[in-house]
């Protein structure tokens, strides 16, 4: 396979593993619900390297929907490369802190080392059944395809979808006014059916569906493969003879007295080809199937084709790679973002008609979709307008870093839920988080910048179990954090440097933890006074904060 190689990658590579936990702070003032939490939808203030690392302990490998609209390096965005990465050059670029412009020769190197530790936290927020939609234009669609094949496997490229956002072309463009951009399509295991779903069949679509029956409407599709590759020599298993009742064109694919006329899968030249199904699916599926006689005289077996299954489900299709819908021009985009705010705030928002499709390809009725670069907030638009036409449940994440966060991309979403302009409103709630302070060992030790008892548990949680943390099962009056499959998990601990120098895990306190229950007992405390003997005797793995943490990791 090939692999793409960029100024700054050896020290990218693993970036996203060095890149400390943050706190993430709860701002009920800037929320739309009764109960902050992050188990609601989510509108995150921060960078979003940090906030996706933040997001681990409770949503990896929960996402099965992620849509982004990263910067697209034309040279006239503004974007400035701000990680942090520990190695002098990298550090020279942060020095400069300037936009990244056409000036910029290292412009490509420094997207490609923006985006590499991104992706592979995205990768990681992913189900396994997981999709990942990604807006990109010419600038640098060949860079973001080649680091794509290297983080998620080339074998998992699903397409590149070509989406038609400006119909009439950009008229300042030099040689092609250009009318498109693209999809970047990877989905996380391209070998699950669940990765992505086919689309139901709408307007034109249904017109060859003409016909009815005592089963329902339907139109009628050819048995035959009409494909000239496959034919009775490279295809033989789906070479065999369907017999027919001339009188009432219904098929059998054993000879009797009443289905006696013999219909094999031959084209108009009479060459021999196959039938697109095997003889165990015809015979099983044998009630759909109907013979006709064509002008020329020649017999052929169709199958009928219902618009609406045995389980009542509409009729789907493949989705093409070529989007053509006005409903997803950027003027779109435009129009609708104008009706919410009266101005628009961004030059070419995407319609929320174009993550729709997203969202309807890579979901279902319960599933998390994210958005780490969320703009004006157009994804959560899309979700809740999605979740009321089709009465589901899903749930959005969005991350945003700038300042408008609140302003914009938050507003956004106050305003659809109200209602704007003659559009009704939509049903929904979210809860919006600020990114605090890092959670480094080293505070902890000090004991300055102490995280909150919750967020500290959130951390050792996830660390030491690799398993999502629940915030809603910590008691932290009995020093319960949560269960994994192998562990109770406890956690003697306050954000106060006196209580962390004179608190031990002594027997009486580990006698406090409760009965045990079959698991063993996993507890943090700044240190123990208690021996093995009566740790064994407890069922208790002691874990010293902060050092045992990374040990513990997984």
């Amino acid at each position: 396979m090939a692999q793409i190689n960029f100024k700054g990658k050896q020290f990218v590579q693993n970036h996203h593993l060095v890149v400390s936990y943050h706190e993430l702070i709860p701002r009920k003032d800037k929320s739309k619900t009764d109960k902050v939490s992050l188990h609601d939808n989510l509108i995150i203030h921060g960078d979003n390297l940090l906030a996706l690392k933040a997001l681990l302990p409770t949503y990896a490998g929960k996402v099965k929907c992620i849509y982004i609209d990263p910067p697209y390096n034309t040279g006239n965005e503004g974007w400035i490369y701000s990680d942090n990465v520990n190695s002098p050059m990298m550090q020279e670029w942060l020095k400069a802190n300037k936009p990244v412009d056409n000036e910029d020769l290292t412009r490509h190197d420094k997207w490609l080392c923006m985006m590499t530790p991104r992706l592979k936290l995205l990768r990681e927020l992913l189900t396994e059944d997981g999709v990942i939609f990604i807006s990109v234009d010419d600038n640098e669609i060949t860079n973001l395809r080649l680091i794509m094949d290297e983080i998620f496997n080339g074998l998992n490229f699903v397409a590149c979808v070509v989406a038609q956002l400006n119909p009439r072309g950009r008229t300042l463009d030099r040689f092609f006014a250009k009318t498109h951009e693209y999809i970047l399509v990877y989905a996380k295991n391209v070998n699950l059916d669940s990765s992505l779903n086919l689309l139901e069949k709408v307007g034109d679509q249904l017109d060859t569906y003409n016909k009815k029956d005592e089963n329902g409407i339907y139109r009628e599709l050819e048995l035959r493969n009409r494909n000239p590759v496959f034919n009775r020599e490279n295809r033989p298993n789906l070479f065999y003879p369907f017999y027919a009742n001339p009188t009432t064109g219904k098929v059998s694919i054993t000879k009797d007295k009443d289905y006696f006329l013999m219909v094999l899968p031959r084209n108009s030249q009479g060459k021999d080809g196959c039938w697109t199904w095997g003889k165990e699916k015809a015979g099983a599926n044998i009630k759909s199937l109907i013979a006709k006689e064509a002008s020329t005289g020649k017999w052929r077996v169709f199958r009928k084709d219902y618009l609406i299954n045995d389980n009542g489900d509409s009729a789907t299709t493949k989705a093409k790679a070529l989007w053509v819908e006005k409903e997803i021009n950027n003027e779109n985009g435009k129009e609708e973002c104008n009706e919410i705010f009266g101005t628009c705030p961004f030059d070419f928002p995407k319609s929320h008609y174009l993550i729709k499709k997203c969202i309807a390809l890579g979901s279902n009725k319960d599933s998390i979709i994210l958005d780490s670069f969320a703009g004006s907030g157009t994804t959560a638009h899309a979700v809740l307008e999605q979740n009321k036409e089709d009465g589901s449940k899903r749930k959005f994440i969005l991350v945003e870093m700038e300042d408008y966060a609140d302003s914009i991309t938050a507003e956004r979403v106050r305003r659809v839920i109200k209602g704007y302009g003659d559009k009704e409103g939509l049903s929904g709630t979210f809860s919006y988080f600020d990114l605090g302070k890092p959670l480094e060992i080293e505070s902890i030790l000090s004991g300055h910048n102490l995280p909150s008892y919750k967020e500290l548990a959130r951390y050792v949680f996830y660390t030491a179990t690799g398993e999502e943390f629940d915030e809603s099962k910590v008691n932290e009056g009995k020093y319960f954090v949560g269960e994994s499959k192998e562990y109770e998990v406890f956690l003697f601990y306050k954000p106060d440097l006196e209580y962390l120098k004179n608190t031990a895990l002594t027997l009486d306190r580990a006698r406090t933890l409760g009965k045990i229950n079959g698991k063993r007992r996993l507890v943090f405390a700044p240190t123990k006074y208690i021996d093995q003997d009566h740790l064994d005797e407890l069922r208790i793995d002691f874990a010293q904060l902060p050092f045992e943490i990374y040990k513990l990791a997984k």
